[in-house]
């Protein structure tokens, strides 16, 4: 009888995937989360501008949304300070992890030692273990260096790309997603944080060779400067474009209609929802899951925690004999 648990790698950074993560760590997974470290925004920029690291920030806020430690913890290796002196802007937790990372002089084992502190139990795996920069070429031909200066822009973007060329990732990272039963893809934004993640060729390979289930879990609102007037099937599309078809098996969307208030706020950011074709979507090969999974209370709407992290361990749980043949 089978009870060893689900292996499941959680592919993403930016906002979305804390969120996805908050809820998954309630249940019993085998977990590993793979986190882009091309950031190069607030803190973590200041950081990288002085040290050569990969970028901190992503990774961060993972450990918090892992962490099973009591509350005040949590929140103080979130803290930001705001006094007006050397400090002003910088996270307590991205400090934490490159001091972390000066002790060890491995990034990947100052994350692990940190996430032992707060009581991690998943594996977090910053995709590379050095510094990187994001870049994307344009509709027009213009290439845009820096995650935070991409959807700038405000400029169809094409394709984006990492460099140095040459960059590895740590091995840990292809094991981990060819030892797989399921590969979530979690919410995020397209091409700074969801891409920087699975643009690597080894990465590529591996996500075309592994025989685990590839679940994506579709944004709700599009965002401006990267996927303006995009649908769900251009999110998929996109990623197909970057890493080759048919890597995708199953495509999460949000169904219900957004509130009208809220459509208002994100119209003052140029930001509206992501709509969908489920007959598009299926002409892709995707297994289409509609669901309602909008939180409200919150400044900005979320995907709900505890329903997406159901839904996704049903889906885990339902896939895991299904090995892709």
């Amino acid at each position: 009888m089978e009870t060893s648990q689900p292996k499941v790698v959680v592919l993403g950074g930016g906002t979305g995937m804390p969120v996805l993560l908050r809820g998954l760590k309630h249940y019993p997974l085998d977990l590993s989360v793979i986190v882009t470290v091309a950031d190069d925004g607030g803190s973590t920029g200041e950081i990288r501008q002085q040290i050569k690291i990969p970028a901190p920030g992503d990774i961060r806020n993972v450990i918090a949304s892992l962490s099973n430690v009591d509350e005040e913890m949590t929140n103080l290796f979130q803290h930001r300070f705001q006094d007006r002196d050397g400090l002003a802007g910088h996270s307590l937790g991205n400090l934490v992890l490159v001091a972390m990372n000066q002790v060890t002089g491995n990034f990947y084992e100052a994350v692990k030692k940190v996430g032992a502190l707060f009581q991690v139990q998943a594996d977090i795996l910053p995709v590379v273990n050095e510094e990187v920069t994001l870049h994307a070429l344009m509709d027009d031909g213009t290439i845009v260096s820096g995650e935070s200066n991409i959807p700038m822009k405000h400029k169809k973007i094409n394709r984006v790309y990492l460099t140095p060329d040459d960059i590895q990732p740590i091995p840990n990272v292809v094991q981990a997603i060819m030892d797989a039963d399921v590969i979530i893809i979690s919410p995020g934004s397209l091409y700074t944080s969801i891409l920087p993640n699975i643009i690597m060729k080894d990465v590529i390979r591996a996500l075309n060779q592994t025989e685990a289930k590839v679940i994506y879990v579709c944004n709700m609102m599009t965002q401006h400067g990267e996927t303006d007037n995009y649908d769900a099937t251009d999110h998929v599309e996109a990623i197909y474009e970057h890493i080759g078809c048919h890597t995708i098996d199953t495509i999460v969307v949000h169904k219900e209609e957004i509130i009208q208030k809220v459509q208002d706020k994100y119209k003052l950011e140029k930001s509206y929802p992501v709509t969908y074709d489920k007959q598009s979507l299926e002409s892709l090969g995707l297994h289409v899951i509609e669901e309602n999974m909008i939180d409200y209370k919150g400044t900005y709407i979320r995907h709900n925690t505890n329903k997406l992290a159901e839904l996704l361990f049903n889906y885990i749980q339902a896939k895991k004999c299904e090995r892709k043949g």
